[in-house]
């Protein structure tokens, strides 16, 4: 913007020049990745209707104001997917405004069967039938806005005493494990529903096995296909083993 202003004659000089911008924080070092004994200790703590909103999260990736604008056709339990076609935004008047979720991220997501059996349960409680209703209820009606998940996740992490978490870490759980798992870049991509492969990776670069990773665990398989498993050296000395 300075150098646009500069550009159009609106000021002589641009006063950002020569500002170092502070050292950015190792990616690995910034983010807060939950543990899957503190994800698991927030579920058994949760609330309903908040605990499949947390394994929504956690366990598909969405962002808060994309769960608060699931309907119950966008569920589909037998298929195990689920469809992200909005989100909610808050309104300052304290309503909520439905909109397509950001960067025209509407996406399939593949649910695990654990998170199927969650959301089953949700479904059955509630007595939800009709495809156009909200999976979860705010006021008059509307589905919740980021208030009433926030009031919610701070009653969590206080009872999970996880104070130090976000509820956006939530999805950086699930991308963690994703990673984890052996998912490309692409594929973390559309299923968090970044605009572009570029945002994943400057946020989770970090998390996929480098060159020295891959080489190293490659020669460890052919080490293991000739040899078997290798002995423990904890455990032996001189070919015996150690009491």
């Amino acid at each position: 913007m300075f150098k646009a202003a500069v550009r159009d004659g609106i000021i002589q000089s641009d006063p950002t020049d020569g500002v170092v911008l502070p050292r950015k924080r190792r990616n690995e070092a910034a983010l807060m990745l939950p543990t899957s004994e503190q994800v698991g200790t927030l579920l058994e703590v949760a609330e309903d209707p908040f605990r499949p909103m947390l394994a929504l999260a956690a366990f598909a990736g969405l962002g808060v104001g994309e769960i608060c604008a699931v309907q119950l056709g966008d569920v589909e339990l037998l298929g195990r997917r689920l469809q992200v076609r909005r989100q909610v935004q808050r309104e300052n008047s304290g309503g909520v405004e439905i909109r397509a979720p950001k960067y025209s991220s509407e996406r399939t997501i593949h649910l695990p069967d654990g998170l199927v059996q969650i959301l089953a349960r949700h479904v059955e409680a509630r007595g939800l039938t009709r495809h156009g209703e909200w999976l979860f209820y705010g006021r008059d009606g509307n589905p919740p806005h980021q208030t009433t998940v926030t009031y919610y996740w701070r009653r969590a992490r206080a009872k999970a005493s996880v104070q130090e978490l976000k509820m956006h870490d939530m999805r950086h759980h699930f991308a963690s494990g994703s990673i984890a798992a052996g998912c490309d870049v692409v594929m973390v991509q559309r299923a968090l529903g970044h605009a572009t492969a570029t945002t994943t990776l400057n946020i989770y670069a970090d998390l996929w096995p480098t060159a020295e990773d891959r080489t190293r665990a490659a020669a460890d398989r052919l080490l293991t296909g000739a040899l078997g498993d290798p002995p423990d050296p904890l455990r032996t000395d001189g070919g015996q083993e150690v009491r």
